[in-house]
């Protein structure tokens, strides 16, 4: 090789063409995607149970279930707010709204109480096709007011007793004189009965003649 001549190399050419080991009429395998947790069948259900706030078991379609989705409506329609705990007492539900400025659903000796609770049957019992055996209460009135009534059937029952005449009550409401009856049912010196029609009935304590 003269000075100032370069040497000529080759160099293989790369080709777009690979001969294959296998068979050339082999199928690429297709790889399964690894399985993720995180991934589900879109059509698959999932039951999801959501406690409900009165106590009751989710699902139930009982007369207190109504009654408390009916209770709990109307309160909303009211605008007030108040949580609705049912409460089983014998064979018989109550529905116990508890919250913070309820007096309004009270009234004066727990007239407005009544018609709610007579409002509440009434839807319940189209539903059901049935009357209900529950009661309405607002943060434990009733449970407080049977208590004070028993205490008073009593006291009077003693002063009729002692002064040997009949004392008569300030008008109720039935669950009111069912009360008073029952306390005093046993009572061997004095016995009761209802007199008065309509909103003026009330409980009469009559001492027994002896």
């Amino acid at each position: 090789m003269s000075d100032g001549q370069l040497e000529e190399k080759s160099y293989p050419v790369e080709s777009d063409e690979y001969e294959d080991s296998e068979s050339t009429d082999a199928q690429p395998q297709e790889l399964a995607e690894p399985s993720s947790p995180d991934t589900f069948d879109e059509d698959e259900e999932f039951d999801i149970v959501i406690p409900r706030k009165d106590g009751l078991p989710p699902g139930d379609d009982s007369s207190a279930a109504v009654g408390s989705e009916v209770l709990t409506h109307l309160l909303n329609l009211m605008g007030l707010e108040g949580d609705v705990i049912c409460e089983t007492k014998d064979d018989s539900y109550i529905l116990n709204i508890e919250g913070d400025d309820l007096g309004v659903l009270i009234g004066r000796r727990g007239s407005t109480l009544s018609s709610l609770q007579h409002v509440v049957r009434l839807m319940v019992a189209s539903r059901k096709m049935e009357w209900p055996v529950l009661s309405i209460d607002v943060c434990g009135y009733k449970k407080r007011r049977r208590t004070a009534l028993e205490d008073l059937a009593r006291r009077l029952a003693d002063q009729a007793r002692y002064r040997r005449r009949s004392i008569a009550l300030e008008p109720m409401p039935p669950d009111e004189r069912r009360v008073v009856h029952l306390a005093l049912a046993n009572h061997p010196d004095v016995y009761t009965e209802s007199t008065g029609d309509d909103q003026q009935r009330k409980v009469v304590i009559h001492p027994k003649r002896l």
